[in-house]
């Protein structure tokens, strides 16, 4: 719970301490939900494959970061820090996604449904920048600029390469 209340800027993650299985289950969530919302957007082994592809560059990504850092100790740590958020907004991007879905089934209207659909979506992509930029704040003491700037950073690895990689 208290990684979860860093998704809400509130605890400093850097204090948490977690357990090797709460690690664990934390990669795996991220893998099973990412998983079942990218194959209802595309299909099951494209969407496996990309999800796949993110969690090995936030892995790289993480651990390039905290070696430059000189901080590489705290990797569990930082590493299920930045999970518990991923998974965190992820959950409520499927929200959206429910959300979405059932408008257009309840017929509430095409354009209508997309504006809130898009909306909740860029609500949710800079609450996640946000959050990326604060765990990195917390780690490195980096400024707030730089934070941000690493957070951007770390969702175009994450996010834009697998994506890349998988219109190829």
């Amino acid at each position: 719970m208290s990684y979860l209340a860093s998704c809400f800027f509130i605890k400093n993650p850097n204090h948490l301490i977690p357990s090797r299985s709460f690690t664990i289950k934390n990669v795996i969530y991220f893998l099973i939900l990412g998983i079942i919302v990218e194959g209802l957007i595309a299909d099951f082994a494209d969407g496996t494959l990309e999800v796949s592809l993110r969690l090995i560059m936030a892995t790289i990504a993480i651990a390039s970061f905290l070696a430059l850092s000189k901080r590489l100790a705290d990797f569990a740590n930082f590493y299920t820090a930045i999970f518990v958020c991923e998974n965190f907004i992820f959950t409520l991007a499927a929200v959206v996604e429910g959300i979405y879905f059932y408008m257009i089934m309840a017929k509430f209207g095409q354009e209508q449904s997309e504006m809130i659909a898009f909306t909740l979506g860029g609500i949710l992509l800079v609450w996640y920048l946000a959050i990326i930029a604060y765990v990195i704040r917390r780690f490195s003491y980096h400024s707030v600029l730089e934070s941000v700037l690493l957070s951007i950073s770390y969702f175009v690895l994450t996010y834009g390469i697998p994506m890349m990689f998988m219109d190829m």
